[in-house]
């Protein structure tokens, strides 16, 4: 299911936007799922990094699009973003925020389904999951393909990832266990969760993830290195 944020003041452009999505839903048999807020200061506010597509007016009251795409920006990097216009030189700053694109008003629903196909493509394509956690800075949302291992210290978990180490208590390490079983995430130890795609050797007790050595136990031995064998050969 592609989770779709339609953030648009005026109701007339909120119900045309919507029934682009569900032709094309029907269409192109893509599941999407809408939420509309009426302003960028409503999105900002209930922000929980679960969106993947964006759709977003630039001109509206209390806070403009740029403005919520700049706060959405400071804890998901990776939303996609599609502004909504009908002025074109404000959209072509999208490109500070990382936008993928711009709808221009009138919409149309050819070069507007052109332009959600394109962001669904993408996210099709890059798509692996994420967790969205609580930390000692705020809140983060990584995604599972950035994660390189994950480390249990009593109630505390350390996320490492591509984009720096996040420690958090959201979640137990059975639980995350259990969130990322079908992302190919294995324990090498009791403590230890390790994203199989990073494991870069293996020698004696030590496992090589990345550029950090951590060890594998005796009782988890032959079954992650039969997982590990199995995710190689595929």
């Amino acid at each position: 299911m592609i989770r779709i944020a339609v953030v648009e003041d005026e109701d007339k452009w909120a119900n045309i936007i919507e029934e682009c999505l569900d032709k094309l839903s029907k269409q192109d048999k893509i599941d999407i799922a809408i939420t509309r807020f009426c302003d960028g200061y409503g999105l900002v506010e209930n922000f929980a990094c679960n969106f993947d597509i964006i759709l977003m007016d630039i001109e509206m009251p209390l806070m403009n699009g740029m403005e919520a795409a700049e706060k959405i920006r400071n804890v998901d990097s990776e939303v996609t973003i599609i502004f909504i216009t009908n002025m074109a030189q404000y959209a072509i700053r999208g490109y500070k925020v990382n936008a993928l694109d711009y709808i221009l008003k009138p919409i149309s629903y050819i070069p507007f389904s052109e332009t959600i196909k394109k962001a669904v493509r993408i996210y099709d394509k890059d798509k692996g999951g994420f967790i969205v956690i609580n930390h000692k800075s705020g809140t983060e949302k990584i995604m599972t393909d950035n994660i390189y291992y994950i480390e249990s210290q009593g109630h505390r978990l350390t996320f490492h990832t591509s984009k720096g180490t996040y420690e958090t208590t959201t979640y137990s390490m059975k639980e995350i266990e259990q969130m990322l079983s079908s992302y190919r995430f294995k324990r090498c130890n009791s403590g230890c969760l390790v994203n199989l795609k990073y494991v870069t050797g293996y020698n004696g007790n030590e496992l090589k993830v990345m550029d950090t050595s951590v060890s594998i136990s005796r009782g988890k031995k032959n079954d992650f290195l039969a997982a590990l064998a199995s995710y190689m050969s595929e």
